[in-house]
């Protein structure tokens, strides 16, 4: 597939390939600071590396697609053709703020599993859930999983809060 602009960047695709370049040199800073962890020899495999190292690639191929898009003629003017926006959703905005703050409050209070409940019930009302006890439930579920893993498989305290004695 030829370039739409016969191996010139088009006009208007200047932010376009801005944009990629930005993300690109995003990927490049994960890196340089992922590799920048000190390790100990107490990591026999995976290690601290690991996560920031796996975003950082992911950032990279994310930013190198977006460059070759705005190189073969940016993806922005294709958005323009594209129907209006809808109205800005307020109320869902309110309750994903709300999710955060909650979050943010309760953690230090009431450990992981109960704040990234809130959490987690106030995000899925923000996306059109009308089932809060069932999304109380999978949160739980989801919530009471992931601190298990952390604690229990990873050996990592990401705080039990009121929940200490318990689990």
């Amino acid at each position: 597939m030829a370039p739409r602009g016969g191996g010139r960047l088009l006009p208007g695709a200047g932010p376009d390939l801005a944009v990629g370049l930005l993300v690109l040199a995003l990927g490049l800073l994960c890196l340089w600071q992922a590799w920048a962890i000190p390790v100990t020899p107490l990591y026999a495999q995976v290690g601290p590396k690991f996560m920031p190292t796996l975003v950082g690639l992911l950032v990279l191929a994310v930013g190198s697609g977006l460059t070759l898009a705005a190189l073969r003629g940016g993806w922005s003017r294709d958005l323009e053709e594209v129907q209006e926006a809808p109205p800005t959703n307020w109320r869902a905005l309110g309750l994903l703020g709300a999710g955060l703050l909650a979050n943010l409050v309760l953690i230090d209070t009431l450990g992981f599993v109960f704040a990234a409940t809130a959490q987690f019930v106030l995000v899925a009302a923000a996306f059109g859930s009308r089932h809060p006890l069932r999304d109380l439930g999978i949160g739980v579920a989801v919530t009471l999983g992931a601190y298990l893993a952390f604690d229990k498989l990873l050996g990592v305290n990401i705080g039990a809060g009121i929940l200490e004695g318990i689990l």
